[in-house]
This record gives structure tokens, sequence and C-alpha cells, in this order.
């Protein structure tokens, strides 16, 4: 049980900006605040906390959030000791309006998204840990596991003192280690320019998807805005609903993180092909509603505007990391995201962060980043919950990977899956024309391969790649520029990489 003091806390309310912590007495409590924050306090009269499992507390409910409670049951350090404190709502496609424990994000842009008849994904079909051939953890598998979940209950205050936090429902809870696996949230278009009308959605979790395929189903015509990730699996699946589909983003090409122009323009012919309507270099001015108090029209910063009678707009234009309200636990300054160490250890000893969030050291480029990908998710977590209950300080040595899978209901002429490993950096070589495969490589000034891309692989060919990012090896480029296939192409990667490790 919590002593008087230690109940008698009082919280700062959520800030979004770097905070600084005062500790001061006041009339006998102790009273802890952000500066320039307003201060709730708890009766000390409670006298106890709100969480039965206590001795370690993940705050969110994402993909990491899954991974790393699969890890704390595989060390059977869960039961009885682990609660997940999580802001997903009940699942409004199920009709008995079930909790969503931890689930695939990745599904949310993909399957889920596709028409009734050709088959979506629905939970609990996909909940972590299925993405990585685990086991199907359902609301179930954390009750028989012995772990804690609280449902519907952000964390909005935290107390690093005595180790408490306290959430929307005003639920006072403690931890003994904290691991910090809050992910991110979707960048929205301000509220004045029409980025909360009717029609206007954003993809970050179960119930957004399902506003959104609520939306699709009346819909005539959807815009989509953004070039990157979310835009061209949302825009994909529209076409499964044969929609008429726009895109529109401020770059010359699609996926400009990642694609080169030529590759892009591969994919941008494909999506064309399907009906994909491409609208670059263009900014949002603002959107506007139609009598019915809808989306009906975006109006461009060069005046033209998008109509539409019937019209979904979906916004894809990026994610900014939820470090809220552990700021005083350190932020990077240019990555954002809560900073860590390749332990994910804060600064502050027994909290963690993990997940898209954290802001950890990249090991093999030796630089600060942050990844928002289920991969990165996944193994940040387990690598996480080993450092927490073992004897472990092998730092985290992640190998960037990203891919994508679109175009693959029921009916689609041309399934689409990708897979790129490494940094791509350097110079280019395309390889392939795009039927079905395609690869570039990235090789820096001293030939090292830096980063590989390859689409519609083999299981083989797609299991080299990260080996051949990892190893980085001497390759010739001109051999690579010559080959007549992308098979050809990757063998001559693979001789690079054999010879690499005869040396």
């Amino acid at each position: 049980m919590a002593s008087a003091a230690a109940a008698a806390q009082c919280f700062s309310s959520y800030s979004s900006s770097p905070a600084t912590w005062a500790l001061r007495q006041r009339g006998g409590a102790r009273v802890l605040q952000l500066s320039s924050r307003r201060s709730f306090c708890v009766s000390a009269a409670t006298g106890g906390f709100d969480n039965q499992n206590r001795e370690y507390v993940i705050v969110g409910g994402g993909n990491a959030a899954g991974y790393a409670a699969r890890t704390f049951v595989e060390h059977g350090m869960a039961d009885g000791r682990l609660c997940i404190v999580s802001k997903e709502i009940c699942d409004s496609s199920s009709a008995s309006m079930q909790p969503v424990p931890p689930y695939e994000r990745p599904a949310l842009t993909k399957g889920y998204l596709f028409p009734p008849d050709k088959k979506p994904a629905r939970l609990p079909g996909f909940h972590t840990c299925v993405g990585s051939g685990g086991q199907r953890q359902t609301a179930e598998w954390y009750k028989e596991n012995g772990i804690e979940v609280l449902y519907e209950d952000p964390v909005v205050a935290f107390d690093g003192k005595t180790q408490t936090l306290k959430t929307s429902s005003g639920k006072i809870l403690k931890y003994g280690s904290l691991i910090i696996s809050t992910g991110c949230e979707a960048s929205r278009l301000p509220e004045k320019i029409g980025g909360k009308l009717p029609g206007v959605h954003y993809i970050r979790d179960v119930a957004d998807a399902d506003s959104l395929v609520s939306s699709l189903g009346s819909a005539k015509k959807i815009l989509v805005i953004g070039g990157g990730y979310i835009g061209m699996e949302v825009a994909a699946a529209a076409c499964g609903w044969n929609l008429d589909t726009t895109i529109v983003f401020p770059e010359d090409h699609i996926m400009p993180r990642l694609f080169t122009p030529s590759l892009a323009k591969k994919y941008e012919d494909l999506y064309q092909q399907n009906g994909v309507k491409f609208i670059k270099g263009a900014l949002i001015d603002k959107l506007e509603a139609g009598s019915d108090g809808r989306v009906s029209s975006a109006v461009l910063k060069d005046g033209s505007v998008v109509e539409a009678d019937t019209v979904t707009v979906v916004v894809g234009i990026g994610a900014k990391p939820v470090v809220g309200p552990f700021e005083a636990v350190g932020v990077h300054p240019k990555v954002g995201g809560i900073e860590v160490d390749s332990l994910f250890r804060t600064s502050v000893p027994g909290i963690f962060a993990i997940g898209d969030v954290a802001a950890f050291p990249l090991k093999m480029y030796d630089r600060i980043a942050r990844v928002e990908h289920v991969d990165h998710a996944r193994k940040s977590a387990h690598h996480c919950v080993e450092t927490l209950l073992t004897s472990q300080t092998k730092a985290y040595d992640y190998l960037p990977y990203f891919y994508s899978r679109v175009f693959e209901y029921e009916g689609s002429s041309r399934k689409v899956w990708w897979q790129f490993y490494g940094d791509n950096v350097g110079e280019t070589v395309e390889v392939g024309n795009f039927d079905p495969k395609i690869a570039t490589f990235w090789i820096d000034s001293d030939s090292r391969l830096k980063g590989v891309f390859l689409e519609s692989g083999t299981s083989e060919e797609f299991s080299l790649l990260p080996q051949l990012a990892k190893s980085q090896p001497i390759v010739d480029k001109s051999k690579l520029q010559a080959a007549g296939s992308v098979e050809d192409a990757l063998e001559i990667a693979r001789s690079s990489l054999q010879s690499a490790a005869s040396v």
C-alpha cells in the first residue's frame, strides 16, 4: 500500500513541450509539478494504487507492448507482475465491443481496408504476435498469463520520484520498472483549414480504420493527401473498392524518402494503370465542407480545386512521437522521441523506451535514429525486456528494414510486395523492368553496398537482402550495371558477399 505522503502527490497535466520538474513543500504535503502547468492533487485518503500488478508497467498498447509482453511471459515474469496501460478503445467491428489488446498495426492500411467481398483482415486475426509467426495474443491470453491490462485509459501524468502514473480516468498507478511504448500519433491538418471536418480520416488505430472503412462504403471519390507509406497503401486499397482515387503531395514523386525518381516512376505507372491520378508538387491550402457539413473539396495552394459530390479524404502526412507526459525523462532534440542508450535505458534509472517513440543509437551507421516500423517495434521490445530481466549487456544493433504489400485483395491483376534493407545513401544501380521484378542497389564512394531494394523476390532472394546490407561488401558497380536480370544482379552481389567472407 502507498504511504500517505506518496498518495498525496499532485501531478501536472499533459505538456507538449520539454518540462522541468519542481518539488516543494505545501502545508506538509509534497507537491510535484511541471513548471508553468496547473497541478491536481490525489487525496491521501485513497491510501493505495489502482493497479494490482506493479513490478513492471508498460505504457502503450501497440505492437511493441505486445512483443514485450510475450518476452515477459517467456521468462516467467508476467504473472502478477506485469501491467499494460493502453489508450486503445474497443473494437467497433465486434458486436460485443471487445477491448483491443496489442495488434499488428501494418494490417490497418493493408488488408483491413479491403472491401467486404475481398476478404478483409479483421481482429482477432492479427493480434500480436502472429506477424512474426507467434501466438495470437487475445484478451484471454493476457488474462491466462496473469497480465493486467487497463484499456481506454491513457497515462496523462507521471511522477518519476515516487514512481507513479496518473491516467485520464484518475487512476493512480505504481511501477517498479517502467517501459514507455507510446508510439506515434498521426500528423494532422490544422482544424482551421478543415483538418477535423467529417469525412477527413487519419489512420493510427483500429477505430480510425473502422471509420475509414465505413466512409469507403458510401464514397464515390477518395482524395489521399500524402505520397508516402500511408498514402500509397490506402490508395491501393481504394482501388479494390473501384473508387475514383487521387493522390496529392508536395514532392516530385511518391515515397521520396526511399524511392529514386526512376523507381518511383515504375510504381506510379502501376497505380495509374489501376485508375489512380497523381497531383504532384502541390500543397493543400484548405479543405472545404459541402452543404451537409462533410468535406467536399480540397483547395490547393495554387488555387485549383479538387472537387467531388461524395468524397472521403485520407491524410497520410507522417507521424510524430508521443512523448507526453514523459518529456522530463529526456527528448532527443533532433529526431524527437525519448532518448535511450543501446539497451533502451533512459536517463532515469528503471525507465525504458521502445518502438517508434525511442531515439536510440543506430550502431552500424553511428547515429541516433527513430525508426517507425513494426520490425523495430518487435525487436526493440524483445531486446529491452531481455536487458531488464537478464544480465544481457549486448548493444542493440539494428539493421533498418522496410517493406510494403499492396494490391493483394482478391481479383487484383498485380500484387506488389517489396523489401528494403540498409541505408539509401550513395549512387544507385537499378536492374530489372518491373515485370514483375526490379532491384535497386545503393553503393557508396568506397564501392560498398549500403542498401538494397527488391520487388517481387522469392523467399530465398529476400533472405539475401539483410545479409548484403549488414555485411556491406565491396561490389563491382560495372558488373551490376551490366547484369541482364535481377537474378543475375543478386548473384553478383552474393558473390561479393562470399568473397568478403573468404578474406
